[in-house]
């Protein structure tokens, strides 16, 4: 029998898995802001207090993660996420030979950072470097992106073109012939590129802010 304590305690750790408190993790989900408060997991008279279906559903849709992520969550009773080593690059740096075509480190030219494990154990970090990002991301930021995340409309992705460009935007539209990409420093211009010419497009999961 599921427990009350393995419930909550999976919930944080999804939320600190994709790089959130509690709370953020709500209003990711369309929630109040405090349903997964620790306030509101007991009432005042001792009683527990459960989440609805309905917002763990909202939970792993506004995450990505699957239900058998979160059952293993709450099967591990851990109360937050595993933590592994994984590939750190400076985004100055990721050109040719950093990435396989699907976005995914290689080379020997990576450094490592220690950081919660994501799915699809293919995640890797990027430093920025410079002003490009302002005010969004500064010097110094890490980035966590995932290859295998699947990718919506206002994500902010990486985007590795065929001349060897790698740029952090946010995804504002992709057909099969055109990926249209906003840029996070309003003094830079925005991008539509022919999707013929991007080699791949990964989605970042958590910054260092």
């Amino acid at each position: 029998m599921l427990s009350h304590g393995q419930i909550w305690s999976a919930i944080d750790a999804i939320a600190a898995r994709y790089g959130l408190t509690a709370s953020g993790l709500a209003k990711k989900a369309g929630l109040d802001p405090t349903t997964f408060n620790k306030s509101k997991r007991v009432s005042v008279d001792g009683r527990l207090r459960w989440p609805s279906t309905e917002s763990l559903a909202k939970v792993l849709d506004a995450t990505g993660a699957s239900l058998d992520e979160f059952m293993t969550l709450v099967s591990n009773g851990t109360g937050g996420p595993d933590r592994k080593t994984i590939p750190l690059l400076g985004i100055a740096e990721a050109g040719e030979g950093h990435f396989d075509d699907r976005g995914v480190p290689a080379g020997t030219s990576w450094d490592e950072v220690n950081f919660p494990d994501l799915p699809g154990n293919d995640a890797y970090a990027l430093e920025v470097s410079g002003d490009s990002m302002l005010p969004l991301y500064r010097d110094g930021d890490i980035l966590i992106c995932s290859p295998s995340a699947s990718i919506r409309r206002g994500d902010r992705v990486v985007v590795r073109t065929v001349a060897g460009e790698v740029m952090v935007k946010e995804l504002k539209r992709r057909t099969a012939k055109l990926i249209e990409l906003v840029s996070l420093n309003p003094s830079h211009p925005d991008r539509a590129i022919p999707a013929q010419d991007v080699i791949w497009v990964v989605r970042v999961m958590w910054a260092s802010q």
